[in-house]
């Protein structure tokens, strides 16, 4: 063991409550509850045999299994699904689960499902649907940060008389269906990922869609109706010969005795004109009655072009008429790597950036480069006999001497973590020629392994047990809810696949399909089973297709929707399947870690790190995000607010398998700088891990800051010394990743430093392999080791063929695609590497395929476009013959001219602490996407209309506010002049409902302590809070203005198991809630996070109770402030 190991559960994952309340009463009802459970949960020993292992099926001697509302387990997964729901495993950890998995609120049908560019809540009259366009940012830009899209109604959709609880009727990749109904009465609803539409059949009463204000019809005719509400522009289409009435907020249709009708959101915004929307809704007409029904992605991996090909494909069924095709939203990841669809100019606004709109298709491709991954990096920088060779051996001997597992803990988490530790360290030892540490490492996680893959008699832990209600298997002894919520699979398993690879790269008879491999594989299939055919577990448990990465929550019943933490250790699942599936000559499993891989890169590189800054709310202020949530995201944990960790969680382990890390150098100096400003100079916690981040961009630096403090940092959990310094004196030889070069082998990777490169490629067989990288440089690789090149490319002075059959389509007013047929670069050449595009003579862009969309066109235009091809040693076919294309003149198309100014900004309804402000449209020469409203010169928040609520402001002060216009294209108008606003004083006649109520400044409590706070504002907060205890305010003055959203600064460190409700209810503590929000750890007691919910809307003066529920004794929550708006 390293010297100066941290703790194996860390002290910064639990807080010592004070035992201030019946301990006594609560040790009685922790032993009752605990009695109940295994009770509920008969264990069963039912062994299922995988080759020479096998797994049980129940649950061991107290164990737990999945829960729900009321603190009991979960007996009966499809107790809201239908008879139409697919036979075999229930999925978990989606974006839509809490449909089926009532994990907080049993009255609930669903919590907010953030589907985007929609927004969904499931209620017993309908279908909630909201258009969410405008951040709320929380917190600092230099600490604990958060922006979230909440989901705010726009509408109910549902029919007349409908009071039902829905069930789940079916779902496909990215989409789910939900059914009410009541008497002979019914309603079905699809939506998902990407779809603006959604789809609606019903028997019965009158199709109804209910606004929470007063519609404005634009449009009213042919079966259609165009409506604005909240700001937002939506299309409501029912069969021919149907119409549409308006009576109040709420629109309804007898659909002309049909059963089918579908509403779509519209691209435009309040600062379209109407002819702009009538526009849109004429060109999403067609696609209307093409109800979807049906979604699937497949994949093929090329090994000679080292590119991933994905296919994401709609089915429809057309409602009326014989049309094929839809329309779908792409997210940025998809975007950038599209192929085989054209994308229009509409755009919406989503809390991953903008998602571009494609119209009438049915499918389309994302094309990706694999720059491969390493079980480990090839020994380059520690020659035998060097002194740095004998310090680098002496690390290795504290891992491989004694146990290497001594100090982790027995569940799934930290036994993985062990695994990780262990076989970065065996690679090593191999690499360096102490091949007796070695064997010794592959040797004792060789028997851990077995021990995991075998469920002996009566054994209860180190062992997996299949759940057959749920379809997933779970590890006990489990950990962080692995059990009770089915969080964090992926995570967990995803060090065993690693640590399997390594045993089965020196020992492949013990990962033979016929000894241990098979069950490998099985532990594989519950958090990604690639086999649709296997039913034991679902399709791609822990990976949301469209979204393009993994949610960590099993149930996702989170205001927010669902969220994932640590992004590297879903990496480190797929770098795992990559390994494992080469060594035992598995290629589903290869390809399908490299589908993950490749997609989830994307997906970091934009959501975790917006490296292209269109994704994070210009007013959130940070370069990073420690979690993705379903709504937005949080600079924080579940655990820590150290900015070290809300960072460095994103970038653990730290492998060769993790080199998608070091593709942006110059982000990664940004995300240091940040983490230094934001901790007040450089890392003091998990050195090791932002080092080995940092060594990705400059690894000298990096190296000599280890070689300072080797004797005095503290080391990472699941680091070692020997691997930090052989990571670090590696890459300070090797430079940085070059993405430029690829291999035939996914084990593959290729780095430069002063324009010389190094080749790298490993082979975990027992045989020799010759592996040839694009630009004709050949390495032979020796039989399980890792080695490396510096070998110059071959002389390649040919250029390729010329690209031919040059042609366009899909050409609008401001964009066209392109395609021609491949070039090649003869038998010795180094390969096609990419093509040049041509627009008048001039490059405007590159391809690694064969079509290209060439966008920012102007409008009733001329161009002429060409092709030429690069090969991987830089030479240039002569431009292939030409292609004509005149754009279309169409008004919505993109352009390059910022809107006009804003003017007219008034301010109105300014209270103490919030003012309204309301301006005129901007116009432009496509649309105006949104407005920044500025105080004192700085962004406070953008939104889609033309209004904005500024709250949290302080009572008598003066302040000055402007706003600004911006386009698709991300082009700013000007600021509008400046509208001065002082705040009123304080209301006399009670507590202001828009201001910041602090907590501990209740009129009367029951059961909750007050301490001091560490949130930014200082004071207290109310501490302590569990199941049953209340606070009390009275005269808390709403006004006349009814206010619909409340929300609270609330902090929890409680265990993974524990949750709660809050609940804000009016005059007594027992009257109904007008609203309610659940929480559950956000990382520790005093790491806040500020959480909306929607309430009944109010005005006048009330006593205002907030309730606590949680069904458990435990303390889960602290309460800092709230506020109603």
């Amino acid at each position: 063991m390293s010297a100066g190991r941290e703790p194996t559960t860390p002290t910064w994952r639990h807080r010592a409550r004070p035992q201030g309340r019946v301990l006594v009463a609560l040790v009685v009802l922790a032993a009752l509850l605990a009695y109940v459970l295994q009770a509920a949960v008969a264990p069963r020993a039912d062994a299922a045999t995988v080759g020479a292992g096998s797994y049980a099926e129940g649950t061991p001697t107290g164990g737990a299994v999945p829960t729900e509302c009321n603190g009991t387990p979960v007996t009966n997964p499809r107790a809201h699904v239908t008879s139409n729901f697919p036979a075999g495993a229930v999925p978990t950890n989606d974006w839509w689960t809490s449909l089926l998995w009532r994990k907080f609120d049993c009255a609930s049908i669903s919590e907010n499902l953030m589907a985007h560019p929609l927004a969904f809540h499931a209620y017993t009259d309908g279908l909630g649907v909201s258009y969410p366009t405008t951040a709320s940012i929380s917190g600092t830009a230099t600490g604990v940060g958060e922006y979230h899209y909440n989901y705010t109604e726009d509408f109910r959709l549902g029919i007349a008389g409908l009071s039902s609880d829905g069930k789940v009727d079916g779902y496909s990749d990215w989409t789910v269906s939900e059914l009410w109904t009541n008497g002979s009465s019914s309603l079905r609803t699809t939506f998902g990922h990407g779809l603006p539409f959604v789809y609606a059949t019903k028997t019965g009463g009158n199709a109804t869609l209910t606004g929470k204000a007063a519609p404005t019809v634009w449009s009213n005719a042919g079966g259609a109706v165009g409506y604005t509400i909240n700001g937002h522009d939506y299309a409501a289409f029912g069969p021919s010969g149907s119409t549409w009435a308006v009576s109040g907020s709420t629109l309804s249709s007898s659909l002309n005795g049909g059963s089918f009708f579908s509403v779509a959101v519209l691209p435009t915004s309040s600062g379209s004109s109407n002819a702009d929307r009538v526009a849109a809704l004429n060109a999403y007409a067609p696609y209307a009655h093409n109800h979807v029904t049906g979604t699937k992605v497949s994949w093929s991996y090329d090994e000679a072009s080292a590119r991933m090909t994905a296919t994401y494909a709609f089915t429809t069924t057309a409602r009326q008429g014989s049309g094929t095709g839809t329309v779908y939203a792409l997210y940025p990841h998809q975007r950038d790597q599209l192929s085989g669809a054209t994308p229009s100019a509409y755009s919406y606004v989503s809390p991953r950036g903008p998602m571009r709109v494609v119209i009438g298709s049915s499918q389309f491709q994302t094309v990706a480069t694999f720059n491969g991954v390493l079980p480990q990096l090839a020994n380059t920088g520690f020659p035998a006999g060097s002194a740095d060779a004998t310090q680098l051996n002496g690390y290795i001997e504290q891992v491989a001497t004694g146990d290497p597992f001594a100090g982790f803990g027995d569940d799934t988490y930290w036994t993985g973590k062990a695994f990780g530790r262990i076989s970065q360290v065996a690679h090593m030892a191999n690499l360096t020629g102490n091949t007796a540490a070695r064997d010794r490492l592959v040797g004792s996680m060789k028997t851990r392994l077995t021990d995991w893959m075998t469920a002996s008699p009566g054994e209860t832990t180190r062992s997996f047990w299949y759940n057959p209600a749920w379809g997933t298997l779970i590890g006990y002894p489990a950990s962080y809810g692995s059990d009770t919520d089915l969080n964090d699979h992926h995570f967990h398993y995803g060090y065993y696949v690693v640590g399997a690879a390594t045993v089965a790269q020196f020992d492949p008879a013990w990962a033979a399909e016929s000894a241990y491999g098979g069950m490998v594989n099985t532990v594989i299939k519950d958090a990604a089973n690639w086999d649709r055919t296997d039913t034991r577990f679902p399709f791609l448990r822990d990976f949301d297709i469209y979204a393009g990465h993994d949610w960590a929550a099993g149930h996702g019943a989170f205001g927010a929707g669902n969220n994932q933490e640590s992004s590297s250790e879903g990496m480190n699942f797929a770098s795992g399947l990559i390994q494992w599936g080469q060594v035992t000559g598995n290629k589903a499993v290869r390809d399908l870690g490299i589908y993950l891989y490749t997609t989830q890169a994307s997906a970091i590189e934009n959501y975790w790190f917006d490296t292209d800054d269109e994704a994070f709310p210009a007013a959130f202020g940070h370069s990073t995000v420690g979690m993705v949530w379903g709504d937005g995201g949080s600079y924080s944990t579940w655990f820590s607010a150290e900015p070290e960790m809300i960072q460095g969680i994103n970038l653990l382990p730290s492998t060769a398998g993790h080199l998608y890390l070091g593709y942006d150098p110059a982000y990664i100096t940004r995300n240091i700088a940040e983490l230094e400003r934001n901790n007040g100079g450089p890392a003091t916690v998990w050195k090791d891990i932002i080092w080995e981040f940092q060594a990705l961009a400059d690894a000298p630096t990096a190296l000599s800051q280890f070689r300072a403090q080797q004797g005095s940092y503290a080391v990472e959990e699941g680091e070692s010394k020997a691997h930090t310094f052989y990571w670090l004196k590696n890459l300070a030889g090797l430079g940085t990743v070059d993405r430029s070069v690829t291999a035939n082998t996914p084990l593959h990777a290729v780095f430069v430093k002063n324009g010389v490169r190094t080749y790298q490629a490993a082979n975990m067989s027992g045989s020799p392999i010759t592996v040839r990288f694009s630009n004709g440089v050949t390495l032979n690789v020796p039989a399980r080791s890792v080695t490396a090149s510096t070998t110059s490319a071959p002389t390649d002075t040919t250029a390729p063929s010329v690209p031919a059959g040059l042609t366009s389509s899909g050409t609008t007013s401001s964009a066209t695609t392109l395609s021609w047929s491949a070039s090649n670069d003869g038998s010795g050449g180094t390969g096609v590497a990419s093509y040049e595009v041509l627009r008048g003579g001039s490059v405007v862009g590159t391809a690694t395929g064969t079509t290209y969309t060439a966008t920012g066109l102007s409008p009733s235009t001329a161009y002429s476009f060409t092709v030429r091809a690069v090969d991987g040693a830089g030479n240039r076919s002569a431009s292939s013959s030409a292609v004509s294309v005149t754009t279309s003149p169409s008004s919505t198309g993109g352009d390059t001219t910022a809107p006009s100014v804003p003017s007219g900004l008034a301010a109105s309804g300014t209270t103490a602490s919030t003012t309204t402000l309301a301006w005129n449209a901007s116009t432009d020469a496509v649309g105006v996407t949104g407005y920044d409203v500025l105080r004192g010169g700085t962004v406070i928040g953008s939104t889609a209309s033309r209004t904005f609520t500024v709250t949290g402001l302080t009572p008598a002060t003066a302040y000055s506010f402007a706003v600004r216009a911006y386009d698709a294209a991300g082009n700013r108008s000007a600021a509008s002049a400046a509208v001065a606003v002082t705040t009123s004083p304080s209301t006399s006649t009670g507590v202001d409902a828009t201001s910041r109520i602090q907590a501990e400044a209740y009129s009367g409590m029951v059961g909750v302590q007050k301490e001091a706070t560490q949130d930014v504002d200082g004071g207290e907060n109310i501490a302590w809070i569990a199941n049953g205890d209340y606070v009390r305010f009275d005269n808390v003055n709403f006004g006349t203005t009814p206010r619909g959203t409340f929300s609270a600064r609330v902090a929890s460190g409680a265990a993974g198991s524990v949750s709660g409700l809050v609940n804000v209810r009016l005059g007594s503590r027992t009257a109904p809630p007008i609203g309610s929000f659940a929480v559950g750890n956000t990382g520790g007691w005093q790491s806040w996070r500020t959480i909306p919910a929607n309430i009944q809307a109010t005005t006048g003066v009330h006593t205002v109770y907030l309730t606590f529920d949680s069904g458990q004794p435990a303390d889960f929550l602290n309460v800092n402030w709230f506020t109603f708006s």
